[in-house]
């Protein structure tokens, strides 16, 4: 039923109520048909299902796989090391992401615990979540309200609305119907549940209770929102999914291959012997040179070393005001190429301002922003002195005195009641007027107050020299009601050229997205204060404009953002002409832009939208179906897109969007328990410090992958080709976990803290379907290739010179070279791995500290496995000789030196 569109007796009967409200007998049957007025709670993942999905990963389940047939073949070693970082992968991420969603909780909040209701032609105060559809609110000045319902009646109520609609302003409210396809935030006959009533009284009817509320389905939405992975989880699954069949192939391919080589493992499948066959202690050998192949391929590090990068991140971005409630929501930033951005208290501070006042014939420009008392008034460039200024002296003291709000230093400045009145009295304030002051001089006798028919408030006052009436309203209708005007300290006649001048500058101030009022006064004879004797005959003194004036460092975020390619869109529920007027001043507007409301995009539709999306850059007098709807059509062109937002109307898109931002200050529990990321600061600037963060972490997610699979490559290799060139297996699985898990670790670790390129900014948003792997390809080859090649070699020399077969002992020194051979060569590679284009000098030795520390780290862990006993029992290594150790790293400096070379050349021939 659309009840902001029917008459008052219609919504009664239809609801089988009246004004003295429902008895308890039908109040108790209704509450069992509706039940309570509260919010379904969302089924939530348990911490146990929360650690367990940690386990679901391509590459943490071929890892699992690896380490059980390690266990069956006897190699417990490699079982519980594999085990170990699997679990330490799963522990990390179910610390970060442990924060379940509370989005309905939050919401929760938002009604009110009590209820003021007519029951059985009586008033009483019932808890909130027995409020039933019929039930009779009584309304009040300060209330929270607990339910939608329909005004029965309303005398001046005014209603925040700005955390469910966007609108700034309190929204007048009345009992006359409206249009039926009015939008949320133009039902002016119908309050709802979570919005607060700044003014006024009055009565209304119960029509929507729980989930059926506006709020309940906005928490409808948020439920079945689905959250989808980001560009990097998609790229990482599948890699895994890739390497996983490349696994299987590989070591398929050496396990036949060895098993046709061998004439005794074909003579016991040629006479069907199964028993002697898995007795075989050669078919074992296979299996352990396969297991050994699989545990070289897989970067064990690689998954708990972006965990941990993506962590350490974190920590860099709480550092700049921004809390990631989600891990990956790190990565994502750097892709973004969208902000679409909620007006109200996220590009403007959410707190009208005085910018512009018409008087005496011309105009005075208001400095200062928000609620501090601070700033200046300006004509022709000069300040004002304001004691000096007669008419502007008048317009303040009207628009302090015709005035039911006052500003509040406690603890940061407020306005207690209606914002647009407070801004008023701010500037009065800075032109060093005390409210207090003026009304102690000139007390009110009485008021006649604002309503939505009216446009216009009165209030009457005693002065020195006996009593005055002040009237503050809509241009309009003062002007209607005056005959005269100040000018320059004289009343005149209000001629109709005059009259036409002022609508002329009202509307010019309008155009400039203004709330504007006029102020106007009169001389009182008798004491007959009704409305017919004091509102006629006023005496015309000037126009008011205020604005929600941008934030001051949101003009630099905006240049800041468009230079790193990515464009900002403004999604509000204010006023088309408003939003314009901010978005031109933010620069956000420009020629060849479009401005869609939300009754244009109810004809557009869905794919309509698509056709036009990436022309549109503001969007306003939407409700939080649009926002869903202007997120999937960004997406749906290829967009990865990032949605600020602090109100409950902002929840649904904040969980749609790729990365959800909240604000920290202004924003409610709602949208931040939908969001992926917090502003601690309220600062639009910290979104491009993050991004900026963003793109560095990605960048040196790309030097790790390409380090470590570079050295895995090379292991590979290693293992692939020894068997193949009649060579024993050169490296044993605790060996090769060493090196993917610490050795060669610690310096991926350290790269994913390299510090970020200055020019990271000047370059266009990643393209979120790039692969990260692919790329790389041709240098993860080239690198594997030279170490597998020095490897090798160096380990064919020892065993020439070394080795007797059937001795394993004789086999620990080649095994041990070669083994230190990669160590080397890798740890060479990781200064290498810093930059794509330049080499280590120009990106500077001492610019990371870590990885020198990382190095010289698996560097000692590596001369403590060779020269340890006890290490050397585990990774059966042997001593090695000055000799030795000169060989190894005259070989094993190759790669970074044709690393260095390769880059140089690859500029050179970009130049020519």
């Amino acid at each position: 039923m659309e009840w902001h569109s029917i008459g008052v007796k219609e919504v009664l009967s239809e609801l089988r109520t009246s004004e003295d409200g429902l008895g308890q007998d039908e109040a108790g049957r209704r509450l069992e048909e509706y039940g309570p007025n509260e919010l379904k709670e969302m089924k939530r993942e348990s911490p146990l299902q929360m650690f367990l999905g940690g386990f679901t990963d391509a590459l943490i389940i071929i890892l699992i796989i690896s380490a059980v047939i390690a266990a069956l073949l006897g190699e417990v070693v490699d079982a519980f090391a594999i085990l170990v970082i699997v679990v330490l992968n799963a522990v990390l991420g179910f610390v970060q992401e442990y924060k379940a969603e509370k989005s309905l909780e939050a919401l929760r909040k938002l009604a009110a615990p009590q209820a003021r209701v007519m029951r059985g032609g009586e008033e009483v105060r019932i808890p909130a979540r027995e409020l039933v559809p019929g039930d009779i609110l009584l309304i009040e000045s300060g209330d929270k309200l607990s339910a939608d319902a329909r005004i029965i009646h309303a005398v001046d109520i005014r209603v925040d609305e700005s955390s469910l609609t966007g609108e700034s302003v309190p929204v007048a409210k009345e009992s006359a119907p409206v249009k039926k396809d009015a939008q949320v935030s133009e039902r002016r006959s119908m309050l709802f549940m979570g919005t607060a009533v700044t003014y006024g009284r009055g009565t209304a009817v119960v029509t929507d209770t729980g989930m059926n509320t506006q709020i309940g389905k906005i928490a409808e939405i948020i439920q079945v929102t689905e959250e989808e992975m980001t560009p990097l989880q998609k790229r990482l699954e599948k890699f895994g999914r890739q390497l996983g069949i490349a696994i299987l192939i590989i070591c398929g391919i050496v396990f036949v291959s060895e098993i046709l080589q061998s004439a005794d493992l074909m003579g016991l499948i040629s006479s069907m012997d199964i028993a002697g066959l898995l007795g075989s202690k050669h078919l074992i050998e296979l299996f352990l040179i396969s297991v050994s192949l699989a545990v070289a391929a897989i970067p064990e590090g690689l998954p708990a070393v972006i965990t941990i990068t993506l962590a350490l991140g974190l920590q860099k971005m709480v550092k700049r005001n921004s809390i990631i409630r989600k891990l990956h929501a790190v990565e994502t930033l750097g892709s973004t190429g969208i902000i679409c951005s909620d007006k109200t208290g996220t590009l403007t501070r959410s707190e009208m301002t005085v910018r512009k006042i018409y008087v005496d014939g011309g105009f005075i420009e208001v400095t200062g922003q928000g609620y501090e008392p601070k700033g200046d008034f300006i004509r022709d460039n000069r300040k004002v002195d304001v004691g000096k200024e007669g008419g502007l002296s008048l317009l303040l003291r009207i628009n302090s005195l015709c005035n039911n709000s006052h500003l509040d230093d406690g603890g940061g400045w407020r306005v207690s009641g209606d914002p647009t009145e407070g801004a008023l009295v701010v500037a009065v304030e800075k032109a060093g007027i005390s409210q207090g002051d003026l009304k102690r001089k000139f007390p009110r006798i009485e008021e006649i107050t604002f309503d939505s028919e009216r446009k216009r408030m009165t209030t009457i006052h005693k002065t020195a020299g006996g009593v005055e009436a002040y009237m503050k309203g809509a241009c309009e209708i003062v002007l209607e009601l005056c005959s005269s005007v100040l000018e320059d300290g004289k009343v005149k006649k209000l001629t109709p050229q005059k009259r036409k001048e002022i609508l002329r500058r009202n509307s010019e101030m309008a155009d400039d997205a203004l709330r504007v009022l006029a102020c106007a006064y009169r001389k009182l004879g008798s004491k007959d204060y009704s409305p017919d004797k004091v509102e006629r005959d006023m005496i015309f003194v000037g126009l008011t404009g205020m604005m929600d004036p941008p934030r001051e460092e949101v003009f630099d975020a905006v240049r800041r953002c468009e230079k790193a390619g990515m464009r900002v869109v403004m999604i509000t529920g204010d006023h088309k002409i408003t939003a314009v007027a901010v978005a031109k001043e933010l620069g956000i507007m420009k020629k060849d832009s479009k401005v869609l409301t939300g009754e244009e995009l109810d004809k557009l539709g869905d794919e309509g939208l698509e056709r036009i999306v990436e022309r549109v850059a503001v969007y306003a007098r939407v409700s939080p179906q649009h926002k869903i709807m202007i997120v999937k059509a960004l997406k749906a062109k290829g967009h990865i897109v990032a949605m600020t937002g602090d109100g409950v109307n902002d929840a649904p898109a904040l969980k749609m969007a790729d990365i959800g931002i909240a604000m920290g200050i202004t924003g409610t529990d709602v949208s931040k328990e939908a969001s992926d990321m917090i502003l601690v600061d309220d600062n639009f600037a910290s979104i491009v410090a993050a991004v900026e963060e963003g793109r560095g972490i990605f960048d040196n997610i790309k030097k790790f992958i390409r380090y470590l699979l570079s050295c895995n490559a090379a292991e590979v290799l290693t293992v692939f080709f020894a068997p193949l060139l009649n060579l024993p297996i050169p490296l044993s699985p605790p060996q090769i976990l060493m090196m993917n898990l610490v050795t060669d670790g610690l310096p991926a670790l350290a790269l994913g803290v390299d510090p970020t390129s200055p020019n990271i900014m000047d370059r266009p948003p990643r393209n979120p379907k790039e692969d990260i792997v692919k790329p790389m390809f041709p240098t993860i080859a080239m690198v594997g290739l030279l170490i597998c090649i020095g490897t090798l070699f160096i380990f064919s020399q020892y065993c020439r010179a070394y080795y007797v077969p059937g001795d394993a002992d004789s086999l620990k020194l080649p095994m041990t070279v070669a083994f230190t051979t990669i160590v080397m060569f890798e740890l060479f590679v990781a200064f290498a791995c810093r930059d794509e284009k330049a080499t280590l000098f120009e990106v500077g030795i001492f610019s990371n500290k870590s990885l020198l520390l990382a190095v010289a780290s698996s560097a000692i862990l590596q001369l403590a496995i060779i020269y340890l006993p006890p290490l050397q029992a585990i990774f059966k290594t042997v001593p090695l000789s000055l000799d030795d150790w000169a060989i190894i790293l005259i070989i094993s400096s190759t790669a970074y030196f044709e690393m260095e070379l390769v880059k140089v050349l690859q500029r050179g021939a970009k130049k020519s």
